[in-house]
């Protein structure tokens, strides 16, 4: 396995801007950082359920989704219009209420079902740089549970990102919020595109 590459593909494919990326930033700076772990141990948790189905089912896969791809795209990209406008439209003085906390983790995870950037670098990563070299069960799930460890260092790094600037963005959070709403638009856009 050419581990530089598979690594470099690994860090750049995940810390990049996307929908979970993005979703952690805004719910940092939105709630702080400790209340945001829990966004990004759902999002850890959905990324290893595509991880490790990539890896077992990666050849039917490959001979499914062009034929959802498009259904898959559309879903998508109008969820991520919806967040976008979500951002958009929030207020500074909402406050999270006890199911909203809760259901962060919940967010967090589901939000890799319709995440197409997650499942094409899912089924990229495991065709490209894993199933040629290792096809035990072992390694498929260590592969899996490396992979959804990324996944949550990239997300914690945004997360990280909008507390530490916390302040700054709350006195330009208008400007903020029409930021990572266009970026939103940004990502469902190039889905189409590509």
């Amino acid at each position: 396995m050419p581990i530089l590459s598979f690594l470099l593909y690994v860090f750049i494919a995940s810390f990049t801007p996307g929908p979970n990326n993005i979703m952690a930033m805004l719910f940092a700076n939105k709630y702080g950082l400790k209340k945001t772990i829990r966004f990004c141990l759902g999002v850890s948790a959905g990324f290893f359920v595509i991880m490790i189905t990539s890896s077992y089912f990666n050849l039917v896969l490959k001979n499914i989704i062009p034929k959802i791809e498009f259904v898959m795209m559309i879903i998508g990209t109008i969820y991520m219009l919806y967040l976008a406008y979500k951002i958009l439209t929030s207020k500074a003085n909402e406050s999270s209420d006890e199911a909203d906390k809760n259901n962060r983790f919940l967010t967090g995870m589901l939000l890799q079902f319709i995440n197409p950037k997650g499942i094409l670098y899912g089924l990229t990563v495991v065709s490209t740089f894993i199933l040629p070299y290792h096809t035990s069960n072992l390694s498929l799930l260590l592969f899996s549970l490396f992979l959804a460890f990324v996944g949550f260092l990239s997300t914690f790094t945004w997360s990280l990102f909008g507390s530490l600037f916390q302040r700054f963005l709350v006195k330009y959070r208008r400007q903020f919020n029409i930021v990572m709403a266009l970026l939103l638009v940004y990502c469902a856009i190039s889905i189409l595109v590509v």
